[in-house]
């Protein structure tokens, strides 16, 4: 009988430490109930032309393991400044998830070298609406860290709100994006 009793111990123990570790790490955890059925949110996700539709104005988009996801929010930019260059999905569960590692914006070169995860899941909540839910992790401490993590902590806000209203009203219009990106250009310095 003791040793059931040990044996529970450990398993609560081990379960509280779990628990603790987990709660240790540093994440982002965002959600947005999306009006669209599972299948569009999925290509808005999923496609160059849906990514473009909510996320940025331009993108490369291989959905499959190890597959490009290039998010170009400056695409006047030179390469390795464009936003998430070099980006790749790690998994993809069709439908249900999927995964892919993320850097800092180019204004935060240290944290940028580095790599965090995201994962985006999606579950229809009825026919015509789906459940998005995003947990970034992977992050440092201190320095361009946490200034990265407040970064994103905001941003991804407004790509899930954006990803409603693509969904409600259309494709974002990036034309005073990228107007705004022009005049930004061409007053910069030549290098």
């Amino acid at each position: 009988m003791r040793f059931i009793a040990l044996g529970v111990s450990c398993a609560l123990l081990l379960t509280a430490l779990a628990d603790r570790a987990a709660a240790l790490e540093r994440s982002i955890d965002k959600e947005a109930v999306v009006a669209a059925p599972l299948a569009a949110v999925w290509q808005s996700w999923t496609t160059k032309a849906g990514i473009e539709g909510f996320f940025a104005p331009e993108a490369e988009v291989d959905a499959r393991v190890g597959g490009a996801f290039h998010i170009h929010m400056d695409p006047l930019a030179e390469p390795g400044m464009k936003g998430a260059d070099d980006m790749h999905f790690m998994a993809l569960q069709p439908m249900q998830m999927i995964s892919f590692d993320w850097n800092a914006p180019p204004s935060l070169p240290e944290a940028r070298r580095q790599r965090t995860f995201v994962v985006v899941r999606f579950a229809p909540v009825d026919d015509n609406s789906t459940r998005v839910t995003l947990h970034h992790v992977g992050w440092g401490d201190g320095g361009e860290w946490d200034k990265t993590y407040a970064y994103f902590d905001r941003a991804w806000g407004r790509v899930l709100e954006n990803l409603q209203k693509r969904h409600a009203a259309g494709p974002v219009d990036r034309t005073a994006w990228m107007e705004s990106l022009r005049k930004a250009h061409a007053a910069a310095p030549a290098r």
